[in-house]
């Protein structure tokens, strides 16, 4: 597979274009991204779904500014989809021959079950492991779900119900009772469907987290993995349809989306009603990533290989060039973790999220060796997200900052403390971090000493003097009831 590949998702609200850069085997990050609310759609189905020339000239220019993008960064391959405002439009092919004439680009229609299987797989990749959920990808012409278990996708469903389709159908005639309506007999379609969480992928529900982590005050700046409880989600959902174009800019919603996040909202609403979903979760990936994964992982039953995380592969393709270091820490954090666990009471979940923060610890020193832990820290929390919580993703990049240094700072942690566990967890899981890290101060090629837990002493048996690990852990900061012990 092109180490740069582009992919172009032609929407009937947005055409959006991603370029991935793959750093190893199946480790990659997006490189640039672009779009631009083309409206393709607009007033085609008040039109017999035919598109009208100013949709169709506002998505070709657009189009043509992503291949000369495309073609700046040396991108070696281009996926490009459609998917409801080409696929229903029955003038779709003079467009579709106009595209590939003049700006060389092959556009392929994908039908429904298509689309939320792309979704789909990208979620179920991307984040992380989810059970009895379903996928829900509001467009502008249709809305897809995708049922998920264990990584495994079933179910697809398309159904031509989409918030520009309501819009021009019944908003624009404020018939909102016959919205409902065509609604819920168009959600039949999940009337065998048992799934207590709700996967929230597309604009519109991006819009709707994004506004209610502002009017939260939401400390962490990334939408993928929020979680949302229903009766939060619901209470926003209200708020919208209620408001009028100056409640709507309060709610935080962007102009731009003030004629169609109603029916994108009205949409959501019924879905939750019908399936008493328990649970919200907001996907920062979509069919786009779906379209590169399957081209990535075709010989792979469109699966990433167990226990692999994409993120942390290529934090570590990119910035860590020790690896020997890097797998050392991380093995001897998990040593430790298992050794100090039921003294300190740790909770098993945790020793994953250690051994990722020791096993990138030294990415920082990639941009400045004397400011690693703070390159380290923004590298990890902006770069480390798919198959992560945002809980896991904060206290990872939390452990990073404070290695070597004073235990998380209280401003630190009244910050995150709707993210961070209890202030004794961190602090232990910080110290057994910092430890780590001053063992291994003569960098040896494999671990060539032996820890051992004998009452409140921590013994460390080794052959090696270690002498600038005894003068670092003379000024750590001790656990209460530990005591560090050289043999």
């Amino acid at each position: 597979m092109a180490k740069r590949v582009a992919v172009i998702d032609i929407g009937s609200n947005s055409v959006r274009m991603v370029i991935y850069e793959k750093t190893s085997r199946f480790a990659f990050h997006l490189l640039y991204e672009s779009k631009s609310k083309v409206r393709l759609s607009q007033n085609a189905y008040q039109n017999n779904s035919n598109l009208q020339q100013d949709a169709m000239e506002r998505t070709f220019f657009a189009l043509a500014d992503f291949v000369n993008i495309i073609s700046s960064f040396k991108a070696r391959k281009t996926l490009c989809v459609a998917t409801s405002a080409l696929r229903d439009a029955p003038n779709k092919y003079d467009f579709i021959k106009r595209i590939r004439d003049e700006l060389k680009l092959n556009i392929k229609v994908i039908d429904g079950e298509r689309e939320a299987y792309l979704g789909g797989i990208a979620c179920a990749n991307l984040l992380p492991n989810q059970n009895n959920a379903l996928t829900i990808d509001v467009g502008g012409g249709s809305t897809e779900f995708a049922y998920i278990d264990n990584k495994n996708v079933t179910d697809t469903i398309s159904i031509d119900l989409g918030t520009v389709r309501l819009k021009e159908l019944f908003f624009d005639n404020n018939d909102i009772n016959g919205a409902k309506k065509y609604i819920d007999e168009k959600l039949e379609v999940l009337n065998d469907i048992d799934a207590s969480k709700l996967i929230g992928i597309g604009g519109t529900f991006r819009a709707i987290i994004t506004a209610i982590m502002k009017q939260k005050s939401f400390p962490l700046r990334k939408i993928h993995a929020y979680e949302s409880k229903s009766d939060e989600f619901e209470t926003f959902l209200k708020a919208v349809l209620n408001a009028d174009e100056e409640e709507l800019c309060k709610l935080n919603i962007k102009e731009n989306r003030f004629d169609i996040i109603k029916p994108g909202s009205l949409i959501l609403q019924r879905v939750i009603k019908k399936l008493n979903i328990n649970e919200l979760i907001a996907s920062g990936v979509g069919v786009r990533e779906g379209v590169y994964l399957s081209d990535l992982l075709r010989t792979s039953k469109d699966k990433l290989p167990a226990n692999y995380n994409t993120s942390v592969r290529h934090i570590l393709d990119a910035h860590v060039s020790d690896k020997e270091y890097s797998n050392n820490l991380n093995k001897l954090s998990k040593e430790l973790f298992d050794i100090l666990q039921d003294k300190f009471n740790l909770d098993a979940k945790y020793r994953r999220d250690l051994a990722i923060a020791a096993k990138l610890y030294p990415s920082g020193g990639s941009i400045h060796q004397f400011a690693q832990n703070r390159h380290s820290y923004y590298l990890i929390q902006s770069s480390l997200e798919y198959g992560f919580t945002q809980k896991q993703m904060v206290l990872i990049s939390t452990l990073v900052r404070y290695a070597k240094r004073k235990l998380p700072s209280n401003v630190h942690i009244e910050k995150y403390k709707v993210l961070l566990p209890d202030t004794k967890t961190l602090n232990t899981l910080s110290y057994i971090l910092t430890l780590s890290i001053y063992l291994l101060n003569h960098r040896p090629r494999n671990i060539d000493f032996r820890c051992s837990l004998e009452g409140n002493k921590l013994i460390i048996d080794s052959k090696n003097r270690m002498y600038l690990a005894k003068e670092d852990i003379e000024n750590l900061k001790a656990l209460e009831d530990l005591e560090i012990v050289f043999n």
